[in-house]
C-alpha cells in the first residue's frame, strides 16, 4: 500500500481548541464571581460603632472591636449601631409644682448604647429606645419637680436643679436597667423652665413687687444702720471734745498758775519795773486809734507818756 495515499487526521485538526477556551473562560468567570462575593461580603468595623450580624432576621453576632470582618453571602446581613454618645431633645411639657404652679420644662438627654443585643431584643430600634427613655425622663422630672415649690425651681439662689439633674439621671438609669433596654443615660439637663403664656404677666408682676419689697427692706436697714453710725460718731465726737476741753482747762489753769507764780517772783524782785509793765499792759487794753484820753499835764501817767521820769 502506498504511504502517499495515507492522510493523518491529527495534522488536519484546527490549531486552536474551542473546548479549552470555554473551560478557561468558565474558570475565570468563577474566579471573578468568587472575588465579587468576597469583596461584597467584607465589611469594616469602625471604632465608634457596633456591627450587628443577622441571619434570617435573628442576631447571631455583634462585633465591637474595630477591624475587617466577613459575613456569609445571601444568608447574613449587617447593620450598624452607634457606639458614641448621642443627644436626644425631650419634647417640652407642662408640669405642676408643689405650690400648684404650672410650669413648662424643656430638657435634653445625653445617652449611649451599652448593650446592643439587649437594645435590639427589647427596644428593637434606636427610635423606640429614645421614645422609652423620653417617657422615663419626663415622668421622673415631673415627679421630682412636683416636690419643689416654684421659687425653688426658678430662683438661682434657692435652685436645687444641679442635684436634681443627677438624681433624675440615676432614677432613669435604674428604670432602663430594670427593663433591660441596653442603653445608659449619661446626663439629663434642663434647658429652660418657663411659665405658660397666660400666667407670665401676673407672675412677673408679683415677682417685681416682691423684689421691690425686698429692696425697700434693704434700704430701710441701710438707713437705720446709717443713723446708728451717725449717732455713735456724734457721741464719740462730743465725748472727745469734752475730754479735750477738760484737758485744755486743766492745762490752762496750770499755765495761769505758773504765770502768776512767775509774775509774783518778778514783782518781788523789781516792783518798779512790774508797775511800769502793768501800766503798759493797761495801755494796750485801753488805748486804740480812736481813744481820747484827757489827763493833767503834770500827772505821772502823762509823764510816762512823754517819757519823763
Amino acid at each position: 500500500m502506498d504511504n502517499d495515499n495515507i492522510v493523518n487526521m491529527e495534522e488536519k485538526k484546527p490549531a486552536f481548541s474551542f473546548k479549552g477556551y470555554l473551560r478557561g473562560g468558565i474558570i475565570l468567570l468563577i474566579l471573578i464571581v468568587l472575588l465579587v462575593l468576597v469583596f461584597t461580603n467584607l465589611f469594616i468595623v469602625k471604632e465608634n460603632e457596633y456591627k450587628v450580624v443577622r441571619q434570617f432576621g435573628e442576631v447571631v453576632k455583634i462585633i465591637e472591636e474595630p477591624g475587617l470582618s466577613f459575613k456569609i453571602p445571601f444568608i447574613q446581613s449587617v447593620t450598624t449601631l452607634p457606639k458614641y454618645q448621642m443627644t436626644y431633645d425631650v419634647e417640652e411639657a407642662e408640669i405642676n409644682t408643689k405650690d400648684k404652679k404650672r410650669l413648662i420644662i424643656d430638657n435634653y438627654t445625653v445617652w449611649r448604647i451599652s448593650d446592643p443585643k439587649k437594645m435590639i431584643s427589647n427596644a428593637r430600634s434606636i427610635v423606640n429606645a429614645e421614645t422609652k427613655m423620653a417617657e422615663y425622663v419626663f415622668s421622673t422630672v415631673r415627679s421630682e419637680l412636683g416636690q419643689l415649690n416654684y421659687d425653688e425651681i426658678i430662683n438661682d439662689e434657692k435652685s436645687s436643679r444641679g442635684s436634681l439633674n443627677d438624681k433624675v439621671t440615676e432614677i432613669v438609669n435604674n428604670l432602663l436597667e430594670n427593663g433591660n433596654y441596653g442603653i445608659v443615660v449619661t446626663d439629663v439637663r434642663m434647658k429652660r423652665t418657663d411659665l405658660p403664656a397666660e400666667n407670665e404677666q401676673s407672675v412677673f408682676t408679683r415677682m417685681i413687687s416682691e423684689r421691690e419689697s425686698t429692696a425697700q427692706g434693704y434700704l430701710s436697714k441701710g438707713d437705720a444702720e446709717k443713723n446708728r453710725i451717725i449717732a455713735d460718731t456724734d457721741r464719740e465726737v462730743k465725748e472727745m471734745l469734752a475730754k479735750a476741753q477738760a484737758d485744755a482747762d486743766v492745762i490752762r489753769s496750770e499755765g495761769e498758775r505758773e504765770a502768776a507764780k512767775i509774775y509774783n517772783t518778778a514783782y518781788s524782785k523789781d516792783p518798779g519795773f512790774y508797775e511800769v509793765y502793768r501800766t503798759l499792759q493797761s495801755y494796750k487794753q485801753t488805748i486804740d486809734e480812736e481813744t481820747v484820753i484827757i489827763i493833767p499835764f503834770n500827772s505821772p501817767y502823762a509823764s510816762l507818756l512823754k517819757g519823763v521820769q
